[in-house]
């Protein structure tokens, strides 16, 4: 008896593991952690908590059932390549109609969590940044162009302007501004992983930059955006949103990503593909940190 309880227990930790593997939960943490950001930036006091935990929940909610569609949608091509080849709905672990029931709950209930707790106008831009990236993105941009990521892109940046919209109800220049940083950042931060996996993509006829335009061209390419990732990352400084202690942040930070951008194109080794990836990650993540350090001791000060 004993065993077949430890036998049940371990297949429910086995499905439900596989089912939070379907949320792409690293990918959704950086999201949440952008939104977040955008809350906090969004009045100079902290925010209301209960608004806060909720906008949160909705918004991860959405993002999540993004992930589990995106799951469904790119099932062929995962089971093909080795970074993907173990994902629950690939291997056949979950259904497709099991993971697209999940996609659909999860999606309704932080839709009417937003809608309900929160305010209309988030809960609308949250559900049309998901379309955008499961359905606009997933089914048609990362298949008809090598700017995929480019334009695709804008569905992944939508984070601060929803936390923002959260708090005050309205869009407003400065999250617009957060939206741009992280605009900037995706091309640079996907190709060096493209790069590193551009076998994968040839092999299931991805056109992505590396497989279109080859790996030197993708190369500067990577570096040319670290550049302009740079310029955009100045600009809350500029208008007035941020103080010194950002600017300096930015300012090292962005150079030591364009550093590993130099090397991936000039001094390249085997692993400074993926790990101009891995940097570009503790980069967006120390950005958004950094807005939120130089925003309270900003506001501390008066």
């Amino acid at each position: 008896m004993a065993q077949t309880k430890l036998a049940v227990f371990s297949g429910w930790s086995l499905v439900w593991r596989d089912y939070y593997q379907l949320t792409k939960p690293k990918v959704v943490a950086l999201l949440l952690l952008t939104a977040w950001v955008g809350m906090m930036l969004a009045q100079p006091g902290l925010p209301a908590l209960d608004v806060l935990v909720v906008s949160m929940i909705g918004i991860g909610l959405l993002s999540s059932a993004a992930a589990a569609l995106n799951h469904v949608l790119d099932q062929r091509i995962d089971a093909q390549m080795a970074r993907t080849h173990h994902r629950p709905v690939a291997r056949g672990r979950i259904s497709t109609e099991r993971a697209v029931v999940f996609s659909l709950v999860l999606a309704a209930t932080g839709f009417v969590v937003l809608y309900a707790a929160v305010n209309p106008l988030t809960a609308w831009l949250t559900l049309a940044s998901m379309f955008g990236y499961a359905v606009v993105y997933t089914m048609y941009l990362k298949r008809a162009t090598p700017q995929n990521i480019v334009i695709g892109g804008l569905a992944g940046a939508m984070p601060p302007l929803l936390g923002w919209t959260a708090m005050t109800g309205q869009i407003a220049a400065e999250p617009l501004l957060l939206v741009m940083i992280i605009f900037a950042w995706t091309p640079p931060h996907f190709w060096a992983l493209a790069i590193h996996r551009r076998d994968d993509y040839a092999k299931v006829n991805m056109p992505m930059l590396p497989v279109t335009h080859g790996i030197e061209f993708t190369k500067t390419a990577i570096f040319l955006y670290t550049l302009i990732l740079f310029l955009v990352c100045l600009m809350p400084y500029l208008v007035g949103m941020t103080g010194a202690i950002y600017l300096v942040g930015t300012v090292l930070l962005n150079l030591w990503f364009m550093g590993y951008a130099w090397q991936l194109k000039f001094h390249a080794k085997a692993d400074t593909a993926i790990k101009t990836f891995r940097f570009s990650i503790v980069h967006l993540m120390l950005l958004f940190l950094l807005l939120l350090v130089d925003h309270y001791l900003k506001w501390t000060a008066f």
